[in-house]
């Protein structure tokens, strides 16, 4: 059985930190996680003892891998609605709870934007006048740092892990031309471009250095092989990718995500092998097509031939359509949600052909190129002018009445009410809907959580561990009939053992 793709996003959010504070973004991201949490929340903790993010699941550890470290010592919040609120390498983190689709992601991940925008004006408000932390969802400070926006999907352990490093990393390298915010210059290891400032498609493509392996903030690698399941490790993977941008446009992340699902199920369904896709150079790929946005760059494969980014979009999509209208694409969602997938998929590759700009209010990278070009037609300028990095950044302040994106009425896919609504309430479709609704119920009995556990301490009593190692166990259909007739931690332990 192909298991459904549970999925999630984690970002980092980019931050300034106030003199106050003495300029640590350290200090400024946890000042503004605890403006943010409640005070009901804030002695339950984060659960690390299942932490391992230095296993691989290529079956082997690498003497030289230096894996992400673990900061217990750093702020960790866990929210009513499932998410994780963090500070991670001296970032604001938010991780959004599982959920059952890349639409549910969406969501969870518009979630906390308005998380980050109100945990702004808390600390605003705790801060000496006229000081601020400011938040930008983005990926780069323009100083050669680059920080990220994660995905996660479960996979079946069945597949073995050399197939995801045939068939998607062609996906991941190529899929920028939809999924990139836009960057104005170059940085990295590779920070010219003939001696020009120019305009990129992907904020993160600058900063990859392999094509396999198991680091995330150094020898960036396009397939990353953490094997942190963070589920039944006998049947499932996690496979946590790392090479997307931090996208506001609502269309760009359902594709980013939606896109990758399909692309996942296709993989383990074994229908791919047909395709040729080995690339000669996939790290010095993914930075050429970062740097044409005329959508021209070829690529090299290693059978000799040579193809667009667009080309090979084009026969992924191809290759979806056809297995969808035969068996369907169930492990992605329901009938519909698959089927709006694939539509969009082809409608924004044909747009990327014909008129990049008919794609404006769809694309973050498109969106911000066109505001650019306005600005250096009007001024008379170029990319040199030091007001178009201005332009690039303000792009991606979360800062309401600061934010460029916020003016551009770009094309919505969810309701605002939803959105408000996830701020607080789990989904109902994973296990991240027993976590959050025990957050929510009883607050001073739980101790610490993680992904796959509930820790209770009911009246100073032994510690009880409630295992939840079933992604789609937990959820409302499974649970909440049980929670309604639990009052107290107590009744609810109970009854999970009767």
């Amino acid at each position: 059985m192909i298991p459904k793709k549970i999925c999630g996003l984690e970002t980092e959010y980019g931050i300034t930190a106030p003199k106050s504070l003495g300029g640590d973004p350290t200090a400024a991201a946890s000042f503004l996680i605890s403006a943010y949490i409640g005070d009901d929340i804030k002695g339950i903790s984060w659960d690390f003892t299942d932490e391992a993010p230095g296993n691989d699941a290529r079956g082997f550890l690498d003497a030289d891998a230096l894996p992400p470290a673990v900061e217990p010592q750093l702020l960790n919040a866990v929210l009513t609605n499932g998410g994780r609120y963090y500070v991670d390498h001296a970032h604001p983190e938010y991780s959004t709870p599982e959920c059952l689709n890349v639409k549910e992601a969406l969501l969870y991940d518009k979630a906390g934007e308005t998380i980050l925008t109100l945990s702004m004006e808390n600390s605003k408000k705790l801060l000496p006048p006229g000081e601020e932390i400011v938040v930008y969802k983005n990926n780069s400070d323009g100083k050669n740092n680059s920080y990220g926006c994660h995905e996660n999907y479960l996979v079946s352990r069945a597949t073995p892990f050399s197939q995801f490093v045939d068939y998607l990393i062609p996906h991941l390298v190529t899929r920028q031309v939809y999924t990139g915010a836009g960057k104005i210059g170059t940085e990295g290891l590779n920070r010219t471009n003939d001696g020009k400032t120019i305009f990129q498609i992907s904020q993160r493509a600058d900063f990859f250095e392999a094509a396999v392996g198991l680091e995330t903030t150094i020898r960036r690698p396009i397939l990353n092989t953490r094997d942190e399941p963070h589920s039944d490790k006998s049947q499932y993977r996690r496979l946590h990718i790392i090479t997307g941008d931090a996208n506001l446009a609502e269309v760009a992340t359902f594709l980013k995500m939606g896109t990758t699902a399909v692309v996942l199920q296709l993989i383990e369904e074994g229908v791919l092998s047909h395709l040729a896709l080995d690339m000669e150079s996939p790290v010095q790929d993914i930075q050429g097509i970062s740097r044409d946005i005329s959508l021209k760059y070829r690529l090299k494969l290693k059978n000799g031939k040579s193809i667009t980014a667009l080309e090979i979009q084009w026969l992924y999509l191809e290759e979806a359509k056809k297995y969808h209208s035969q068996y369907g694409l169930d492990a992605v969602g329901e009938d519909d949600l698959a089927t709006e997938i694939l539509q969009r998929w082809e409608y924004v590759l044909t747009a990327l052909e014909d008129d990049i700009y008919s794609l404006s209010k769809q694309l973050d990278w498109v969106a911000k190129l066109q505001i650019v070009n306005a600005f250096c037609e009007r001024h008379k300028t170029d990319l040199f002018d030091p007001n178009v990095a201005a332009i690039d950044l303000q792009y991606h302040d979360m800062r309401q009445d600061k934010s460029i994106f916020q003016r551009l009425n770009m094309e919505t896919l969810l309701r605002r009410q939803d959105v408000e609504n996830a701020v607080a309430d789990p989904p109902e479709t994973t296990r991240a809907y027993f976590r959050g609704e025990c957050l929510k119920r009883y607050p001073g009995e739980v101790r610490s959580v993680n992904w796959d556990s509930v820790l209770f301490e009911v009246d100073r009593g032994p510690l009880q561990k409630v295992p939840m190692n079933e992604p789609l166990r937990g959820s409302k259909k499974y649970i909440g009939d049980l929670l309604d007739k639990s009052p107290t931690a107590r009744d609810l332990l109970y009854n999970l053992q009767n």
